[in-house]
């Protein structure tokens, strides 16, 4: 293999051997924790612009597949492993991790000290990095230098609707950055989703008349996306609205909360949450870099549903004036554990239960 060489803005510099495409790549370095389903975490829309380093010390054992994607391509800038697997293997693997890397312009490097570089990671906070073929004088400079996109939703939205029809209740989707395993979530509950790009305006979405909104994930600085608070100010005050990670922090700041960037953020498979109304814990998927501000939320219409066991960090807000609530973790779980997955039953039983108080009020 070619030597590659992993460059931290605080001077840092770890040396390992490339694999995927050529080429010099920036980007936000970041940590996932996850033992398995670095398919699904590579191509989560969520990741644009970050570098992934993968805690767990082999990647790629099980190869890649056709189902597994939760988009089409990559959204990773690049990927850092401590060992990408030479001869993985599994009954549904169509494809190694390096040869999708190769084929999907991903880069790659392999043989660094992942724990050494996640360590760091927590102590200094995430920070701008760079994957390089060789290491001159000023690269550290250099790398400082660059700039990280600002809006990245609009890299990874929709460009226009489209429909995933089914015979349920219909669930205007508003794409942030939208993984399909909340579309399989909502198929498997016989929903008919109409998708909207993230700048969608209400009226549009009002138009298909659905039965109730969904804000999706999606990747970087919610108030780089703050052209949708007013669509979603709009839509809470008539329709039942579920938020999921980005689109959680964005209901909160159209409710008046306030936003901030974490340290290191939650990204892994295995973050406990505790529901604040029951004696509830759960195992979520988790993947942010930003969380929402409680002492921001004095003088709101929000009350905090779900808390981060380890940290204390909002997870789930609800209103007490429209029948609306976020959470900060992945109940489609994909990758991940299933034990939220029944927030799905509650959105929709939400639905239910608003039609029942409109009917009521028109009689």
């Amino acid at each position: 293999m070619t030597k590659r060489y992993l460059v931290l803005e605080n001077g840092s510099i770890y040396e390992g051997e490339a694999f995927g495409t050529t080429g010099t790549s920036v980007g936000e370095l970041v940590f996932n924790t996850g033992m398995t389903g670095y398919q699904e975490t590579i191509t989560d829309l969520s990741y644009a612009n970050q570098m992934i380093v993968f805690t767990y010390p082999l990647i790629g054992n099980y190869g890649v597949n056709r189902d597994d994607s939760e988009s089409l391509r990559p959204a990773a800038a690049a990927i850092v492993v401590h060992e990408i697997a030479r001869r993985p293997s599994n009954w549904r693997m169509q494809i190694s991790l390096t040869e999708w890397a190769e084929k999907m312009n991903l880069p790659g490097i392999t043989g660094v000290d992942t724990r050494a570089l996640t360590r760091e990671l927590r102590d200094q906070g995430v920070m701008k990095a760079a994957l390089v073929d060789q290491v001159a004088p000023d690269t550290v400079a250099w790398l400082r230098g660059q700039a990280l996109p600002t809006d990245q939703v609009q890299q990874v939205t929709v460009r226009s609707g489209y429909q995933n029809p089914n015979v349920g209740v219909t669930i205007a989707l508003i794409d942030f950055g939208l993984k399909n395993s909340i579309l399989r979530s909502l198929a498997a509950r016989q929903c008919n989703v109409v998708v909207f790009p993230a700048d969608v305006d209400a009226k549009t979405v009002l138009e298909v008349d659905p039965d109730g909104i969904m804000l999706s994930n999606g990747p970087g600085d919610p108030q780089s996306v703050s052209y949708a608070i007013p669509t979603i100010q709009a839509l809470q005050k008539v329709k039942p609205l579920f938020g999921i990670c980005l689109g959680h922090q964005l209901f909160a700041m159209a409710n008046g909360a306030k936003t901030f960037k974490m340290k290191f953020g939650h990204r892994g498979f295995n973050h406990a949450v505790r529901s604040i109304d029951s004696p509830r814990l759960a195992f979520t998927s988790q993947n942010h870099g930003y969380a929402v501000d409680e002492a921001s939320l004095a003088g709101t219409d929000l009350i905090v549903t779900y808390r981060e066991v380890n940290d204390g960090t909002v997870e789930g807000l609800k209103s007490t004036v429209y029948p609306a609530f976020s959470v900060q973790f992945h109940p489609d779980a994909a990758p991940g554990p299933h034990d939220a997955d029944t927030i799905f039953d509650d959105f929709l039983r939400l639905i239910v239960a608003d039609k029942r108080r409109k009917n009521a009020q028109t009689v």
